[in-house]
């Protein structure tokens, strides 16, 4: 169960990103962030955002048309 979710369908690069940084900058270490998306592009974004940040992905799937992503607070 993740401590927070962030669903950002609907909306295109780079707003799913930016609006995930700004949730994640208010979370304590080690807590978890689910990021809802409907943006194919979305899925190079948040692997890129974790290798710059040092962030874990734990989690990136697809169900429904949805992009479902679990990311773990540096």
């Amino acid at each position: 169960m993740p401590d927070q979710t962030l669903d950002t369908k609907g909306l295109n690069c780079p707003l799913p990103i930016l609006k995930a940084k700004k949730s994640i900058s208010q979370m304590e270490s080690g807590q978890t962030l689910e990021v809802l998306s409907t943006d194919p592009g979305s899925v190079l974004d948040f692997e890129a955002l974790c290798r710059q940040t040092g962030h874990e992905l734990l989690e990136s799937k697809k169900e429904d048309g949805v992009f479902i992503f679990l990311l773990k607070k540096a």
